[in-house]
């Protein structure tokens, strides 16, 4: 054994990874796209909602409030003293850098009053009314009571003070609790970088201010706690706890066996590292050394061969124990950090800290769970391959597993006194906020360990992205990770990437703006009428003043008019409401609360609700007309599962997908019948399949109820039974897709054993599960080798290396030694054009076509593909390539674009094994959603990256197309902005359109529905060109013409820019709706963004308004709570308007009669209680609960929605109708009592007159309040005990108020007013006559409307209250089908009476939770037109073209090929699917090209004769 070990501690293992996971390759929109990845920090950082109020708050700030560091190139020195020009006068650093902690938060607790009323004193309503109290202090300006008149505004600047104040405090508590994080920090050792904390006076009354705070609150909860503790479930108690550290943690699964467990215990501060380095049993098989848990090695993906050779600071190339003899690769040295030279005083260990406390330049040690404290450039990690595994999820969303790399140099650094003993600089790239890029570089001095006297090496690497683990991320499936800080705080990338999001205002905000600027003219005029009035009057003397008036306030008639214009606007000031704003803000909190409370939107198995994010523009969602979505994960699950493959030209593989369906529907097919079918023949097979595989071997793996891929006839073929070619390909196939990934595992142990893979996408993890259920079970890895159980026998696979995939390559590769043989072989995995394009020239034609009409036909039905192929290397071939790889990745300049050239290199001259067909399934209720948004008069649009064919079939599957629509198909070969506009031009002649701008103006103001017969597909390539600003507008009337949109292979950047082209072209309301980090953009361009919580991470839900668990509940947001929101808010608006003019024109007739001199009418508590308590519940309700129809009416019927899509709820016309109905109202309230009181002076029983004017306001007031609260109930449709009760309340509160109000001699000139009035006939007469007079025409016009000219609504209501809706009250579990609504454009142009068809209901749908996926029944979407019900062109059962030549199975077709039993099988979904084929062949596809079998036929092997243009078009399956 130890010449074997001094052998192995010359050469390695060469794991020369090149970790693309997360690269991102420039290219012509790299930084584009770049730009568009916005972080909106991680979970405890600014919500949404926090981050979109007013502009000029600071979204980030830092504790620190020193100089930023210089933005040039920064050194950082480890054990080495600063240079002279890296130090001050004094001997410190003069580079600061930012310190760790850090603020979300607006304010502290001294700050919070000054700031926060500089905040609200932006908005110019809070401006206008503070000018207005101004005012009033002055008594040249009349006003009565100026303390009285700022009670309102007080109210209003608290109210949303406290408010501002809890949600702070919510942001601070979260900051507080991440600053605080506990790390493991090397202390005892100098950091040469950091200056000495000098605390400023200043932070000093901070912190001890912010102590205060903390102080108060912990009391507050400790009191909170002892009283409610025994009240708690065991859940609700565990919030009140942090999560448990290290120390004080469970003890783990055996999955994932920690060394941890083996620390002693010596105190929660030092933590003596032991030996990281533990070999597995030498009597044990690589699979027992995995699998047992008390052998398990240190990391979950790691298996650990010899640590001899971790010892020498060198890295091996090539195991010799798994080479021939002759085939020895030189060995490379990196060379070691650690100066052996250096002693340690053994005073440093690595201790818990705090996250605010981390400096740049601090050694931290970060363990297995935890997130990282700041950007850290790793030096070790507890695999000997130096890699670790980290999960992004807070920065970019995804939740798979991304790898880092340890430095070369530092993986020998490993305890605290290594860390010791290294001496080190690295030179960095300045804060940046890209976060798949970065650029450094260490430099060492490396000293030789043989001869410590000779002059040390000058050593450097480069540090890439690869190196770096940033802040916020999280530690996956690695003991420990050893690194150095590089960035702290705020100039991390996470938090150099969280700027605000794009600030959205709703649409009714925007217009309110314009109506407060016309009350703001009135008003105006109405005070310029007033001074110039009273200017005159006293200018031209010789009237009554010179009798009641001791001269004039200013002295001169010019400046009296101009005091009567500063008083006339303190007298009308309600005109303009500043109690509308926060009316406004109350309802949407409301609005908020349901949505969020909405059990209907409640996603059990995520235990999600429906989430807003922006609480102000929920009307928004009532106003939709088009719908942006992606197709993965959103309208599907996201859930891969493998479905079908084709080997050596041989499909296997049964399956019934939603997309097979839709293909069949379209043919006019009784899919009900045909699934059924199908189902039953899945079942039949997977129970053969199964008895198969046991028969074969026996795998402890295999789990009935995971197995997703059922061909019985591979299992008969991988025994042999098609012969020994047919059975070496079945094996290689799947052994390619056991080997060639990224794979990490897990195993749960137990009788039945289970092995879990956690991969970097769900498509990687269905392959090698595959792989699994069929007998090639990927066991685990060690620093250098797979291990392999391959039908019952464990084999280990040498690594040589793995490349990687990125989205610019399209693949990946893994090159291994067989153990067998110990050949070379490279296994590759990607697009079907990529590989197509890298294989061998000249060779398997036959493969070839078989295999692309194969995809062709798993691309139909819906499944993503992709194709497998190898190569077998030569020894020396091998060699000379891993030298160009070596010297690739040691380049500090381009390394990524040298990498990627070599990666070429070696990936030719492939040959072709088969092609996989994984499924993603349509969410549950995806169709029948989309029918019902249709049917509300919503163009939704699919922007995917998927496929074009496995699009279009996924649309005809969830009802986005049908039989009979005609698709137009936009794909521009050769790349040419003229071929584009022939064909837009060629198109557009079928509308009898030309583009041109009065057909866009005219597009812009029509909001119907497109008809049925047209869709639009378009790629990514074509549409890059339609969007040039020539052909822009061409291409968006195009679309306007089609009932459906679908993009594909488009990329993030595409997509917002697809929405932006709609929202501002044709001035519609957009929503984007997504799930992954690549809807990113597209969320945030549209005006209202939802996201999915799904399985690509929370990106798109942490950058959304509104956040949900299901597609499904997009139709219950949209068409029920947007539909309310937006007829609510806009109702209450009008309302609002409507009774402030009633109430302030009344004051203005009055001036008349009083030469404008600004006298009140009311008594002064009027003017205050009339928003805040006489008409503030009502319109508030109104708002919040009424209702004109149910909710399950609004599903049943959402043709109700289109009154929002056209804006109608809320127009000009209806604001300036409210306003005069308010003008006229105020003229009978006012004029009416004027006319009783014009002909004599009324009195009391007790001879008391009652012609005062205050007397005279009671009158005016009392009416005008019983008027306007009886108008909000006319236009409240939504009668019940609570809207009476409010109604009545707020007419009686005048009435009470004024009672006792006058009672009190505090009332002045009011005293006992109530009383002398009350006690009036005439007061309760004049009343009466005021209630009927005003409300008259208002009732008249309504009652004309609902009887002559109803909207949809009014219809539906009468029709609730006959009972044809009651079907809806009984339980169901169905969703309901829509109900055809009459069109409000029919019911103003035709007079006769309209009927409308009774609510259909959809077929019921079973759905045993109980059986596989596989085997439930499949049922069409309950609204679809078919080719059996539906136009007569398709009667026939034909697909719309003059094609009968269709062949009915593959039996006929193996008639005449050679004997084959793989062939001559029968396969039921093969031939269902073949069938399908023929049906459409002679259709748009196949004249077109555009078929990926028709593609593939092309391509050949490029890479070969020249780079094909097809490379590029395709990519791989991710939307």
């Amino acid at each position: 054994m130890a010449p074997a070990r001094q052998t192995a501690s010359h050469v390695s293992t060469p794991i020369k990874r090149i970790r693309w996971a997360t690269q991102r390759a420039p290219g012509q929109h790299g930084r584009r796209k770049r730009d568009l990845i916005k972080e909106h920090l991680h979970r405890r950082s600014l919500s949404t909602a926090d981050r979109r109020e007013s502009a000029g708050m600071e979204s980030v700030e830092t504790a620190d409030d020193g100089p930023r560091s210089s933005q040039g190139r920064r050194l950082i020195y480890f054990n080495l003293p600063l240079p002279e020009h890296a130090t001050d006068d004094d001997g410190r650093p003069t580079a600061h850098f930012e310190r760790n902690k850090v603020r979300t938060s607006k304010y502290t607790p001294i700050s919070f009053i000054p700031k926060n009323l500089y905040f609200q004193f932006h908005n110019i309503a809070n401006i206008y009314f503070l000018f207005i109290i101004i005012l009033s202090f002055f008594p040249i300006f009349g006003a009565s009571n100026p303390g009285l008149l700022a009670v309102p505004l007080i109210v209003i600047v608290f109210i949303t003070a406290v408010k501002d104040a809890i949600e702070d405090y919510r942001r601070t508590v979260l900051d507080n609790e991440l600053n605080n994080s506990p790390v493991h920090r090397l202390l005892g050792w100098t950091n040469v970088n950091s200056r000495e904390d000098r605390v400023s006076v200043w932070r000093r009354i901070k912190k001890a201010s912010s102590q205060a705070l903390r102080w108060i609150a912990r009391l507050w909860k400790s009191r909170k706690a002892v009283k409610g503790r025994g009240d708690k479930s065991d859940p609700d108690r565990a919030l009140d706890y942090s999560r448990p550290s290290l120390e004080t943690g469970g003890t783990p699964r055996t999955s994932m066996y920690s060394i941890r467990s083996t620390r002693s215990r010596q105190g929660p501060e030092a933590i003596p590292m032991t030996d990281v380095n533990p070999t597995p049993a030498r009597h044990l098989s690589p699979a027992d050394a995995i699998l047992h848990g008390h052998d398990r090695p240190t990391t979950a993906f790691s298996y650990e061969g010899d640590a001899a050779a971790m010892n020498t600071g060198e890295e091996r190339l090539v195991g010799a124990d798994a080479q021939p003899r002759g085939s020895m690769v030189p060995v490379r040295t990196y060379g070691s950090l650690i100066d052996p030279r250096k002693p340690a005083d053994g005073e440093a260990r690595f201790k818990r800290d705090r996250w605010k406390n981390v400096q740049v330049g601090d050694f931290v040690r970060i363990f297995n769970d935890d997130q990282v404290p700041a950007d850290v450039v790793i030096l070790s990690t507890s695999d000997p391959d130096g890699a670790c595994y980290i999960e992004t999820k807070n920065l970019d969303g995804e939740t798979n597993l991304k790898v880092r790399q340890a430095l070369h140099c530092g993986r020998m650094v490993k305890h605290a006194r290594d860390c010791q003993r290294t001496a080190f600089s690295i030179e960095s790239e300045p804060p940046q906020a890209n976060l798949y890029q970065y650029s450094g570089a260490i430099s060492w001095e490396q000293v030789d360990a043989r001869n410590p006297d000779a002059p040390p090496q000058q050593k450097k690497e480069p540090i890439t992205i690869q190196n770096l683990v940033l802040r916020g991320c999280s530690l996956r499936n690695t003991e420990w990770v050893l690194g150095v800080v590089i960035f702290a705080g705020r100039e991390t990338k996470i938090m150099l990437n969280a700027g605000d999001t794009p600030s959205k205002r709703s649409r009714l905000a925007r217009e309110l703006n314009w109506n407060v600027i016309y009350n703001f003219i009135i008003l105006f005029i109405m005070c310029l009428i007033s001074g110039i009035v009273q200017g005159v009057t006293w200018a031209h003397g010789h009237n009554s003043l010179d009798y009641f008036e001791f001269g004039s306030i200013a002295g001169k008639p010019p400046l009296d008019g101009l005091v009567t214009f500063w008083t006339a606007l303190i007298l009308f000031q309600n005109l303009v409401p500043i109690s509308l704003y926060i009316t406004i803000e109350i309802i949407k909190t409301a609005q908020v609360f349901f949505i969020y409370s909405d059990v209907h939107m409640y996603y059990e198995k995520l235990d999600y609700p429906c989430t807003p994010k922006s609480w102000n523009i929920s009307d928004d969602v009532g106003q939709i007309e088009y719908i942006f979505s992606d197709k993965t994960g959103t309208l599907t699950q996201n859930v891969m599962e493998f479905k079908k493959c084709t080997i050596n030209g041989v499909p296997y593989g049964e399956a019934y997908t939603e997309a097979q369906a839709g293909m069949q529907r379209r043919q006019g097919i009784d899919v009900e019948e045909e699934g059924r079918k199908a189902t039953e023949q899945i079942a039949r097979d997977r129970v053969q399949m199964l008895d198969r595989i046991r028969r074969l071997h026996s795998n402890p793996y295999l789990h009935d109820e995971d197995v997703t891929f059922v061909a019985p006839d591979y299992i008969a073929d991988l025994s042999g039974e098609s012969g020994d070619e047919q059975r070496e390909a079945n094996r290689q196939f799947m052994l390619a897709l056991a080997l060639c990934h990224t794979v990490i595992s897990e195993r749960t142990p137990g009788d039945a054993p289970r092995i879990e893979f956690k991969a970097q996408s769900p498509d990687e993890a269905a392959l090698v599960a595959t792989a699994r259920d069929c007998g090639f079970t990927f066991l685990g890895r060690t620093h250098d080798s797979m291990i392999v159980n391959v039908l019952g026998q464990e084999k280990k696979y040498e690594i040589l290396n793995t490349l990687e995939f990125n989205s610019t390559r399209k693949r990946m590769s893994a090159i291994l030694r067989m153990p067998d043989d110990h050949r070379i072989v490279l296994f590759c995995k990607g697009a079907d054009s990529v590989i197509y394009s890298r294989l061998k020239g000249g060779e398997q034609s036959e493969l070839r076509h078989a295999t692309a009409e194969h995809l062709e036909m798993f691309a139909r039905e819906g499944l993503r593909t992709l194709c497998v192929a190898q190569r077998v290397l030569g020894e020396e071939e091998y060699r000379a390539w891993n030298e160009e790889h070596d010297l690739a990745a040691a380049a500090v300049e381009d390394r990524e674009e040298k990498l990627e050239r070599v990666a070429d290199a070696i990936e030719r001259e492939l040959t072709l094994l088969g092609g996989t067909a994984i499924e993603d399934r349509l969410q549950d209720g995806v169709p029948d959603t989309i029918a019902l948004l249709g049917e509300a008069g919503i163009k939704l649009w699919v922007l995917t990256g998927d496929k074009v064919e496995t699009a279009i079939n996924i649309g005809f599957s969830c009802n986005l197309l049908s039989n009979e629509m005609d698709l137009i198909v936009m794909n521009f070969d050769d790349g040419k902005s003229e071929t584009a506009m022939a064909a837009l031009d060629r198109y557009l002649a079928q509308f009898n359109m030309t583009g041109s701008n009065v057909e866009l103006a005219a597009a812009r103001k029509n909001h119907e529905a497109p008809g049925p017969r047209h869709a639009l597909i378009i790629d990514g390539d074509s549409l890059r060109l339609v969007l040039e600003v020539e052909l822009r507008q061409k291409f968006l009337l195009l679309c306007k013409q089609c009932k459906s949109v679908l993009c594909c292979r488009v990329s993030p950047a595409q997509k917002a820019d697809v929405v932006r082209m709609v929202k501002t072209g044709l001035d519609v309301m957009t929503l984007a709706v997504g799930d992954g980090a690549n809807d990113v953009a597209m969320i945030q361009e549209a005006d209202v963004g939802v996201g999915i919580a799904g399985e690509e991470g929370r990106q798109a839900v942490m950058s959304s308004d509104y956040a949900i668990g299901q597609f499904r509940f997009l139709q219950r947001l949209v068409l029920v709570h947007g539909r309310w929101s937006y007829r609510r808010l806009a109702e209450t608006i009008a309302n609002f308007f409507y009774k402030n003019m009633i109430w302030v024109f009344a004051l203005f007739w009055y001036q008349i009669y009083t030469n404008f001199d600004g006298t009140y009418l009311y008594d002064y508590t009027y003017i205050l209680l009339f928003n805040l308590a006489f008409t503030s519940l009502p319109v508030i309700l109104m708002g919040i609960l009424d209702q004109d129809v149910s909710d399950k009416v609004s599903l049943a019927v959402p043709q109700l929605y289109r009154r929002g899509i056209e804006r109608k709820e809320w127009t000009p016309l209806k604001f300036w109708g409210y306003m005069l109905d308010g003008v006229y109202q105020s003229v009978i309230c006012f004029y009416l009592v004027y006319l009783l009181f014009a002909p004599a002076v009324l009195a009391t029983s007790s001879g008391q007159s009652v012609d005062d004017p205050t007397l005279l306001g009671v009158y005016v007031g009392c009416a005008a309040i019983v008027v306007i609260n009886l108008y909000f109930l006319m236009n409240i449709y939504r009668w019940d005990w609570l809207v009476l009760l409010i109604i009545a309340i707020s007419i009686l509160l005048i009435w009470i108020w004024t009672g006792l109000f006058s009672l009190s001699t505090y009332s002045a000139q009011f005293y006992k007013a109530g009383t002398h009035v009350f006690g009036q006939l005439s007061f309760w007469a004049v009343c009466l006559l005021i209630v009927i007079a005003s409300l008259l025409p208002r009732f008249a016009i309504k009652s004309f409307q609902k009887i002559f000219r109803p909207y949809d609504v009014d219809i539906i209501r009468e029709q609730v209250r006959q009972g044809k809706f009651a079907h809806l009250d009984e339980p169901s579990d169905h969703d309901l089908a829509p109900v055809e609504a009459p069109s409000e454009k029919a019911s103003a142009q035709s007079k006769s009476p309209r009927r409308k068809s009774p609510p259909q209901k959809s077929p019921p749908r079973s759905h045993n939770p109980q059986l596989s996926e596989d085997r439930r029944p499949i049922y069409p979407p309950s609204v679809t037109a078919t080719a059996t019900t539906n136009d007569p062109r398709s009667h026939n059962g034909s697909d719309g073209t003059d094609y009968t030549g269709h062949r009915e199975s593959m039996e006929r077709m193996a008639a005449d090929r050679p004997n084959r039993p793989s062939l001559d099988r029968p396969r039921p979904s093969f031939d269902r699917m073949r069938s399908s084929m023929d049906r459409t062949r002679a259709s748009f596809e196949a004249s077109s090209d555009f078929t990926s079998a028709a593609l593939l036929s092309r391509i050949e092997s490029s890479h070969c004769r020249g780079r094909s243009r097809l490379t590029d078009d395709f990519s791989t399956d991710k939307a």
